[in-house]
């Protein structure tokens, strides 16, 4: 992390792992959904694994956005947890 400019996402979010780093050339949503953070490497168990750099989601007007799998994980979590539940706020996963 930069102590110079600590709001810079790019020093922020520095990352030994190639497939984290965000560009600093405009991507579209399409693009971001093709690039992978990790791909085809044993995990700690040795399964395969496969990790997009981002999340594609649809917000509920429609509008299609990509969130970062490390910069925006709290958001990701949120969008999980509004998945599990129903239009009557009853948890449906467990």
């Amino acid at each position: 992390m930069s102590i110079d400019k600590p709001n810079e996402t790019k020093d922020i979010f520095r990352s030994a792992n190639p497939g984290d780093r965000i560009s600093d050339e405009p991507q579209t949503i399409e693009e971001k959904a093709q690039q992978l953070a990790v791909d085809h490497v044993p995990d700690i168990t040795g399964d395969i694994v496969t990790v997009p750099t981002y999340v594609i989601v649809e917000e509920p007007d429609g509008e299609k956005k990509a969130l970062h799998h490390v910069k925006d994980a709290e958001e990701i979590s949120d969008v999980i947890r509004q998945a599990r539940v129903d239009e009557n706020g009853e948890r449906i996963w467990d």
